[in-house]
């Protein structure tokens, strides 16, 4: 991905309509695929100015595929009138230095830490020895795996790396699924009773943590199934995924 600034100067008597001309021009902007997402911002000490972020697939993706395709010409006749009160237009890499602040909590503080986590695989793998479709897959479970699970959903949550540091992580979760050709029924299973034990352990339930939530699993569950089938061949090597609100691949159109 590129990041594009675009810093403006504009008087303070068309900041109005410039700001609506962007309005207009987001939709054809928001419609092109190589757009990942955009940003206009006013500058607050000398509200004249303006600086417009929008994060492309990549450089040449904005200026020969959007430049040249069907949405370019609706954005640009909005933005036209104000094409000469631009300062500055850049394309920049992003560097590793990046991170978020504490402002927001992450969703392991939001679920109530360990504890919590660990109440909910509990509960949740009292339930699986008792299934009938899924319960023979954890046939000799070694008593610790419940706590193990916790521990791992607590890293991916945003909180301490103890999978990491004490289980082997990524790569020993890896190991949990080779070769056990999980079926899809059983997949929806595991989500299914995954979700009924949070609402008995008392997880948060407000719709923002739980599409959250939910959407790990879902993605969670889903890379599980396609690492156990006959056959599969997955990296041995990545991190332990991080999982926030609203996380989201950048979406990169197939050629």
């Amino acid at each position: 991905m590129i990041v594009e600034y675009i810093r403006y100067r504009v008087d303070q008597a068309d900041a109005s309509e410039f700001e609506a001309a962007y309005g207009r021009a987001a939709v054809p902007l928001a419609a092109a695929p190589e757009c990942v997402d955009y940003e206009l911002s006013r500058c607050v000490d000398e509200p004249g100015w303006y600086v417009l972020r929008i994060t492309w697939t990549s450089a040449d993706d904005h200026l020969q595929g959007f430049r040249n395709g069907e949405h370019f010409g609706a954005f640009f006749a909005e933005i036209r009138p104000f094409v000469q009160r631009i300062e500055e237009m850049r394309h920049y890499e992003r560097t590793a230095v990046h991170g978020t602040g504490s402002s927001v909590p992450t969703l392991y503080e939001w679920a109530g830490g360990a504890e919590a986590l660990e109440r909910l695989t509990e509960a949740f793998y009292t339930q699986v020895l008792q299934d009938d479709l899924i319960g023979p897959l954890f046939a000799g479970m070694d008593p610790g795996h419940p706590k193990y699970v916790a521990m791992w959903l607590a890293e991916v949550f945003g909180g301490p790396s103890r999978y990491s540091d004490e289980r082997g992580g990524y790569q020993h979760m890896l190991t949990q699924h080779l070769g056990k050709g999980i079926t899809e029924p059983q997949r929806r299973r595991w989500v299914s009773l995954l979700m009924d034990a949070a609402d008995q352990v008392g997880l948060p339930d407000d719709p923002e943590f739980r599409a959250a939530f939910f959407g790990y699993i879902e993605w969670g569950t889903r890379l599980a199934f396609a690492n156990s089938q006959p056959g599969a061949e997955p990296p041995t090597q990545a991190p332990v995924p991080r999982w926030g609100w609203g996380v989201a691949p950048p979406y990169i159109p197939h050629s």
